[in-house]
């Protein structure tokens, strides 16, 4: 029998008759009005939702949605889908964990070479006819700090150690055991171990704000922060003062807390570089990111164990 996937996300779509060579039927609503229409037009018949997690799925949504199987997220984070809604329904949750975990730790490192070779202002400023040789700092030999090493935070801490012979520390929920970088009990404590501070954490409630005052203060008026994983994770009014201030040197954004409204603060400052949530974003992540969905659903729907499943 056709199972019927309704599909939120709006950057996978090149890759999706990879589903629907396997027999799925999609009903693609990428935009709030389609999904309104979606859900209420067709929700007797969706057996799975694909949806990322700024996109999430509510619980008023899951229960008009009665066929509701499995919620398949691309992308480590899950944020906005109601775990506790799916949960009381049987609901599977699965997430894209690694999926992507290269094209965004390349983004991350590109943010970071950005920001303190000042790219963005050497190229706009030649483009102008100007010539301004201005002196930026190195980053071989320099102490990384990774925020999270998951997959995501374990490619950047790697790049950073056997490409440019960085200084590798981290701070987890809990140390792992088959790593060489130096743990950190604390972000307060990793941001006075690293002089660039990259953030690779999931959002939600448990990594709100890891990232404030104090910690832009630790990592001090030479260090560098970026953040490619969620902006609930760093304050953002805490950020621009530091920014503005020099308390840290400079920052590299993918996330913002409004998306896609960014700060006009933000976008004031000369040392912060900005890009529109694009660090998860190649041809490679969203054709693994799919094929990753497309083995979930037909283990779940075989009855069998979920490759990654999202813990309750």
């Amino acid at each position: 029998m056709t199972k019927t996937v309704l599909v939120l996300v709006e950057t996978v779509d090149d890759y999706l008759p990879l589903l629907e060579a396997e027999g799925y039927r999609l009903i693609r609503a990428q935009t709030p009005v389609l999904r309104a229409e979606a859900i209420a037009r067709h929700g007797a018949e969706i057996d799975a939702v694909l949806t990322r997690g700024p996109l999430g799925l509510y619980a008023d949504e899951i229960a008009v949605l009665p066929a509701l199987k499995i919620i398949c997220v691309i992308g480590a984070g899950y944020e906005q889908v109601d775990l506790v809604a799916a949960r009381a329904r049987g609901i599977v949750v699965t997430n894209g964990a690694g999926a992507n975990a290269s094209t965004v730790a390349d983004h991350a490192m590109a943010l970071l070479f950005a920001v303190v070779r000042n790219i963005p202002h050497a190229d706009a400023s030649t483009r102008r006819g100007e010539w301004n040789r201005v002196i930026s700092p190195s980053l071989a030999g320099k102490r990384l700090g990774v925020l999270g090493l998951g997959a995501v935070g374990l490619a950047i801490a790697r790049r950073g150690a056997q490409g440019f012979d960085m200084q590798v520390s981290y701070h987890n929920r809990r140390p792992r055991t088959d790593v060489p970088y130096a743990y950190c009990d604390s972000p307060l404590a990793l941001a006075r171990a690293s002089d660039f501070l990259l953030v690779a954490t999931p959002g939600g409630a448990g990594t709100q704000q890891l990232i404030g005052r104090a910690e832009l203060q630790a990592l001090g008026a030479e260090g560098y922060l970026v953040n490619i994983a969620r902006a609930s994770v760093v304050s953002t009014q805490a950020l621009v003062e530091a920014l503005r201030t020099r308390t840290i040197a400079g920052a590299g954004l993918d996330v913002f807390d409004d998306e896609p409204q960014v700060p006009d603060e933000l976008k004031g400052l000369a040392n912060v570089v900005l890009t529109p949530h694009v660090a998860g974003q190649s041809p490679e992540a969203a054709r693994d990111t799919v094929t990753l969905v497309l083995r979930n659903l037909q283990a779940f729907f075989a009855g069998q164990a979920v490759l990654t499943p999202v813990a309750g």
